[in-house]
Formats: structure tokens, C-alpha cells, sequence
């Protein structure tokens, strides 16, 4: 147990530093108020969609590959239960009704790629990257349907699923990466040399600069600014509590791999998406209110992952 502590503590130490160097460099200046804005298109357009390429088509077979899809069902699931239990523990809480919504929406949703990719790969390795893409597929999804709607009924008054909007969002630069790097495999078409180099090395940049995206995002959001409230502790047993238990009750019984049952339990831990505020504000929703969830959610996900993990080898 020591053991497997000490090695989730290592991989988690790893993201910690970089975090804590984008959030320095934020504090001391460095960056412009566009320039996560501009991090965050660099690593969701290109580096994450050449970096799925790259490790899709290295490292996996069409075999490997067939027995991923229909897994989906089990985040599938397991969102839908956080989403009619997000409403159970906001009426328990009294949660005020301007924000039911953002809160419902950060209740289920997590983030999976700027936080729950390196995470994974820094524990699991590149082996993890299909199982990792299989649960952001489904939260992407949740997020950009139901997530947005619940948002919206917080800082509108005519609110509607935008269809066309939300299918744009959801098969987004990453997931097209993904799915091109499937049609690769599955076709055995060979990319030049050339191209398979220049994919690795765009990809490469995806950890760090999700990473010093985070730092940047923690502190506009202005640590002085947390407080461990009932909307808080919401959020933090949504996230870190139930989410993690009922995706363990929901692939222990199964006949996944057991790499996959970890990084979807995994998965369903992370702190909230860092879309939510961005949302919020588009929305006319509470911004500030999401933003200090935001990086509440991804300090305390330093501790808990750690802990979870040697639950996680423990019981899978």
C-alpha cells in the first residue's frame, strides 16, 4: 500500500510542479488575459488531437481498439446517476436556486483532459489514452447537452439545448484526433515517418501546457477568494465521493480490463471541467462562483488522488 501510495504521490508531484509553475509565472506577470485563452486553443486544437494520433496509431491494434466502444455505456451510466443525485443533495444542502444549476452541472461533469489525461498518463502511461478518450466522449457530451442547458436555466430565462452547438463541441479537435487515429489503425493505412515525428513532438506539448493552463486558471481565480461553504462541500462529495463509488459499483462486476476500470474510476474523480466558468459567463450565470470551484476542486484533487489510487489497486 505504502508502495502504491508512494508511486500515485510521484505521478501526482510531477503535475503539482508544473501547475505551481504556471501559476508563479501568472502571479509574477508573465501572461496577458488572453494567454490561457490561447493555451487552451494550442493544446485542445493542436497538440492533444497530434498527440492522439500519434500514440492511436503506435501503440494499438484493431483488436485492441474493437472492445472500447461499447464501455461507453459505463460513464454513460454513471453521469446520469450523479445528474438526478446532483438535484437530491442541492435540495438537502439548499443550495440557492440561482445557482442549482451550475452546481448540478459541476456535481457530474469532471475534467478529463486538462487535468485527467496527464494524471492517467503520468500513472498509467500511454496504454491508458483509449480508455481515457472512451470516458471524455461521454462527458464531453453530458457537459456540452445537459451541462450548458442546466447552466443556462441559471443566467437565462429561455433556455434550449443548442444541437447544432453542442455537436460542434463535442466532436471537437481532440475526439477528431481520436477518431482519425481509429480509421488509421482499423485501415492499416501507415502515416509518413515524417508526419508520425511531427504528431509526437506537437503532442508532447499537451502535459505541460495543460498544466501551466491550470496554475494560470488557479490563480485568476484567486486562492483568498476559497471558502469550504455547503455549495463547496456539494461539489467536493459530488466530485472526489460519489462519483469515484459509483463507477467502482458499476465496473467491479464487469469483464473490462482492469486498466480501464482504474482510469474510469479515476476519471470520474476529477475536479470540475474548466469550461464551467467560461460558460457561467457567456451565460450570464455566476462566473466567479464556478472559477473558485475550479481551482478548489484542483488543489484538493492533489490529496485525493493519491489516497484514491491506493483504493483504487486495492479493490480492482
Amino acid at each position: 500500500m505504502v508502495t502504491v501510495f508512494l508511486s500515485a504521490l510521484s505521478g501526482v508531484s510531477v503535475i503539482i510542479i508544473m501547475v505551481v509553475a504556471g501559476f508563479v509565472m501568472n502571479e509574477r506577470g508573465w501572461f496577458s488575459p488572453t494567454s490561457s485563452k490561447t493555451i487552451s486553443r494550442i493544446v485542445t486544437q493542436i497538440s492533444l488531437p497530434a498527440y492522439m494520433i500519434s500514440t492511436i496509431t503506435k501503440d494499438f491494434t484493431a483488436g485492441k481498439l474493437s472492445i472500447l466502444l461499447p464501455d461507453l455505456r459505463y460513464p454513460v451510466i454513471s453521469m446520469l446517476i450523479m445528474f438526478a443525485l446532483s438535484f437530491a443533495v442541492a435540495r438537502a444542502l439548499a443550495i440557492q436556486r440561482s445557482h442549482i444549476g451550475l452546481f448540478s452541472s459541476m456535481f457530474f461533469n469532471s475534467n478529463t483532459v486538462f487535468i485527467g489525461l496527464p494524471i492517467n498518463l503520468a500513472l498509467f502511461g500511454d496504454a491508458s489514452i483509449p480508455y481515457v478518450l472512451v470516458y471524455y466522449m461521454a462527458n464531453t457530451t453530458f457537459f456540452w447537452t445537459l451541462g450548458v442547458w442546466l447552466i443556462q436555466r441559471d443566467g437565462m430565462k429561455d433556455v434550449k439545448i443548442d444541437v447544432k452547438q453542442a455537436l460542434k463541441k463535442v466532436f471537437s479537435a481532440p475526439l477528431l484526433g481520436f477518431i482519425i487515429g481509429v480509421a488509421l489503425v482499423l485501415l492499416k493505412i501507415h502515416l509518413p515517418k515524417f508526419i508520425l515525428q511531427t504528431c509526437g513532438y506537437l503532442g508532447n506539448l499537451t502535459i505541460p501546457m495543460s498544466m501551466i493552463f491550470i496554475g494560470i486558471a488557479i490563480s485568476n481565480a484567486g486562492l483568498k477568494r476559497v471558502r469550504f461553504n455547503r455549495d463547496a462541500w456539494g461539489i467536493l462529495f459530488g466530485r472526489f465521493l460519489f462519483a469515484p463509488i459509483i463507477m467502482t459499483l458499476l465496473v467491479l462486476p464487469s469483464s473490462m480490463p482492469v486498466l480501464m476500470k482504474q482510469v474510469f474510476i479515476l476519471q470520474s474523480a476529477m475536479p470540475v471541467m474548466t469550461n464551467a466558468p467560461v460558460v457561467s459567463k457567456m451565460y450570464n450565470a455566476d462566473d466567479t462562483y464556478a472559477s473558485i470551484m475550479v481551482a478548489e476542486t484542483t488543489v484538493i484533487s492533489v490529496i485525493v488522488i493519491p489516497v484514491l489510487m491506493v483504493i483504487i489497486k486495492s479493490i480492482v
